[in-house]
């Protein structure tokens, strides 16, 4: 691929992870102005968040590892052009069922795609380069969601609510036509038509259940699956316990912007670090910064200025290593079982983000304050913290030659 075509193509690739980055805030921020429209409360929205949230389990686990075999080009094309239909039907939706329906159907795409997003980048990057690429790739997610948060009051006052799923419907349009012809051939970079080096079968997501596979990917799905826990609770109910502290509407759901702008610098920061010291060391210290940051919300009265300063801390820590997690996974797997390994793990991730919405909603419910809710986060955060102690015991032998 040369220079030129390979940079094209990484650009399109990282507005894949734009989409997924708006639409993870997309419906947080629609329903504060469809939850009057429908006579309904925010928190009965829980089963949508969990409705994408299933369905990018689905894609991730079913039909992202069919890019190793097949050709990560058809999965992601295919996917993008799925994301376009299914995010555009949501605009015109007008129930809790309906949403529901076409976010599950939004979220198997966007699974399936995402994980042969980062797969491919990592195989398109320059050696040595790997994690920083996917990081930067990766980093869409938080150009995504912070645009939503940006533009969100603008877009509902020109045409409503409806506007923010019409707007990332017609990019995925425009990005799966582009990638059809960017992209190389359909082949997988990694011929998934072989079996895995060092692996028993011509099955990745099999292999990836067998030594010396297992522990590898047991780590590095538990850190994904409780950080998804932290970063959904906090992006699906931020605009909504923010006002509850006495904060503007408008500002709870811009300082939810600045959260994923933070999470953008944190990211490739993060990549940088994996590829260049110590990895395990650097999500520990990521993770324990957090921590800290949450707590010192807890123990400081609700104040505009310090609150957004510690949430800035927190929230883009938080969704700064969820993209820093996929940088990881070269250093943790071989290519030919890349896109498998990224979506087991994503798949596995969604049982802690399925769960989120409805703990965030019973915590909001159950009269929790909001200086407690954010408190509650550090739970999840010491976890991830005890879990990337491991990581040094799971980094490939050849990468640490």
């Amino acid at each position: 691929m040369t220079g030129g075509r390979r940079i094209a193509a990484l650009i399109l690739l990282a507005g894949v992870m734009l989409i997924d980055g708006y639409d993870l805030n997309a419906m947080a921020l629609a329903q504060k102005y469809l939850a009057p429209e429908l006579g309904l409360k925010e928190t009965d929205f829980w089963v949508v968040h969990s409705a994408v949230l299933v369905g990018l389990g689905i894609g991730a686990l079913l039909i992202a590892p069919l890019g190793d075999r097949f050709g990560r080009k058809r999965i992601i094309v295919t996917g993008c052009l799925v994301i376009a239909v299914t995010t555009l039907a949501t605009a015109l939706s007008a129930s809790i069922a309906t949403f529901a329906i076409w976010r599950l159907l939004t979220g198997i795409a966007l699974g399936a795609c995402l994980a042969n997003v980062s797969a491919l980048s990592s195989e398109i990057a320059p050696e040595g380069r790997r994690s920083t690429v996917m990081a930067v790739v990766s980093a869409g997610i938080a150009i995504g969601a912070m645009a939503a948060g940006f533009t969100a009051p603008e877009l509902v006052g020109w045409g409503g609510w409806e506007m923010l799923f019409l707007v990332p419907g017609g990019i995925a349009l425009m990005l799966g036509i582009g990638l059809a012809f960017v992209l190389p051939g359909n082949k997988a970079a990694a011929d998934g038509a072989r079996p895995a080096s060092g692996t028993k079968s011509g099955v990745p997501l099999m292999d990836l259940l067998r030594p010396p596979l297992a522990f590898p990917l047991a780590v590095f799905a538990s850190t994904y699956m409780i950080n998804a826990i932290a970063l959904y609770m906090l992006v699906s109910w931020t605009p909504v316990v923010l006002p509850n502290a006495g904060f503007d509407v408008d500002l709870a759901v811009r300082i939810q912007g600045l959260l994923q702008g933070a999470g953008l610098f944190v990211s490739i920061f993060l990549a940088f670090l994996l590829d260049r010291w110590k990895p395990g060391l650097t999500l520990t210290i990521g993770y324990l910064l957090i921590g800290v940051a949450f707590l010192a919300i807890w123990g400081t009265p609700a104040d505009p200025l310090s609150w957004s300063i510690l949430l800035l801390i927190a929230g883009g820590g938080i969704t700064g290593i969820h993209g820093a997690l996929m940088a990881l996974s070269p250093k943790l797997f071989p290519s030919t079982v890349l896109s498998s390994a990224i979506g087991a793990a994503v798949a596995i991730s969604r049982i802690g983000a399925i769960a989120a919405p409805p703990i965030g909603a019973a915590l909001i419910d159950g009269g929790v304050s909001p200086a407690g809710y954010f408190l509650s986060l550090t739970i999840p955060v010491g976890l991830c913290v005890l879990l990337t102690l491991l990581i040094p015991k799971v980094i490939r032998k050849d990468i640490r030659a």
